[in-house]
């Protein structure tokens, strides 16, 4: 998963660690044990390292608590939670699907920071309850205030934040449409990037300071994240309402199952088509298989003419088709998530409609919306 390290299960999620995580976590371990040892002189050099690593340990554990939060929520829903990551900005739990409506949309957004919140509220109440004093209160100190930070700066109103999916789902319930929703709260996130962007440029242009270089990093990541929500959104709005029929590809590769090799060969090879792989149907139009120029080359040229398809084909199962009529969206989503190229469609009868590609799908929304001459 892009460089990341799989380091286990959470309640049965996969947890991975992006390697600049390690990098932070070193970074806050060593600004918190410096502060820690300034503030409390009597501290050894080695006990506020360790307290440090405590402390820097226990706020990663609260953006896992803060990305448990959202997973459980999505999970009683139905909704397959398939990996939650740690990397330099925080924490990512990655979703199978979106809600499927927007109330449902909004608990999952909503649930990471009231987590945030409700940890900032527990530290707290340990700190007071406890009479805490010297370093434990400032630990805990530290810990509420960074819980309640969380919870704050993830409210801003602009996706990729949890905020811009509170939004989202708000946008989408006055419309209806979830595509506005994403599109309104990933312009939102945009502004407040460039914002961002902004606070950290200016300091470090006129006055030469990286105090705010944080900010500006901050800003590009908004700025991509919030940009890449807006594109999906787009593509997703233009796939609706089309199915798998909509996009197989004309004059698509299928062969009779009856064909000898030699009749195979002389009229789709040597036609001059450039397919290399071709569906194989039986009498009923119904796809049974699958073969490629190559599989040719397995069987002596002399047999050509008495060799059938159907004896060299490879069997297709039912799991590596897709029905016709099946949202065009989910399809695309599945040709993503296995790594696919193409996927045979089929009817529910069994008969072979033919084969799509990715390639035909952006064909297809290029031709869909394009404009008409005037």
């Amino acid at each position: 998963m892009n460089g990341t390290i799989r380091v286990g299960n959470l309640f049965g999620i996969p947890f991975y660690i992006h390697p600049s995580w390690f990098l932070v976590l070193g970074l806050v371990t060593w600004s918190y044990s410096s502060g820690l040892a300034a503030q409390f002189p009597q501290l050894s050099g080695g006990l506020a390292l360790l307290l440090g690593l405590i402390t820097a340990l226990s706020l990663f554990a609260s953006v896992v608590a803060h990305e448990l939060g959202h997973s459980f929520v999505a999970i009683r829903q139905g909704i397959d939670v398939k990996s939650i990551t740690l990397f330099i900005f925080g924490g990512l739990a990655s979703l199978e699907k979106e809600s499927e409506t927007p109330a449902e949309a909004f608990w999952v957004a909503i649930a990471g920071p009231l987590v945030s919140l409700l940890l900032s509220g527990i530290f707290t109440a340990t700190g007071v309850a406890t009479a805490a004093s010297g370093p434990l209160a400032a630990i805990l100190s530290v810990l509420a205030a960074v819980n309640l930070a969380l919870a704050l700066f993830n409210l801003i109103p602009g996706l990729p934040l949890d905020g811009g999916n509170i939004l989202k789902a708000l946008v989408w319930k006055i419309t209806g449409n979830p595509y506005k929703g994403v599109t309104f709260a990933s312009r939102v996130g945009q502004i407040f990037g460039w914002v961002a962007v902004a606070s950290g440029l200016l300091p470090l242009l006129f006055f030469g300071s990286f105090a705010n270089f944080w900010n500006l990093l901050i800003g590009f990541f908004l700025l991509q994240n919030a940009g890449n929500a807006a594109q999906y959104a787009r593509v997703q709005e233009q796939l609706t309402g089309l199915t798998a029929a909509d996009a197989v590809t004309a004059n698509s590769p299928i062969v009779s199952a009856n064909l000898s090799l030699r009749e195979f060969a002389d009229e789709q090879i040597m036609s001059g088509q450039d397919w290399r792989k071709f569906l194989v149907t039986d009498n009923e139009g119904q796809l049974v298989g699958a073969i490629a120029v190559n599989d040719l080359r397995t069987i002596p040229t002399t047999l050509w003419s008495e060799t059938q398809v159907k004896q060299v084909m490879r069997p297709i199962t039912q799991s590596t088709t897709v029905k016709s009529d099946r949202p065009l969206l989910e399809v695309v989503q599945l040709l993503e998530q296995q790594n696919l190229s193409a996927l045979p469609v089929i009817r529910d009868n069994g008969v072979l409609v033919g084969i799509l590609e990715k390639a035909a799908v952006i064909q297809l929304l290029q031709k869909k919306y394009q404009p008409s001459p005037a």
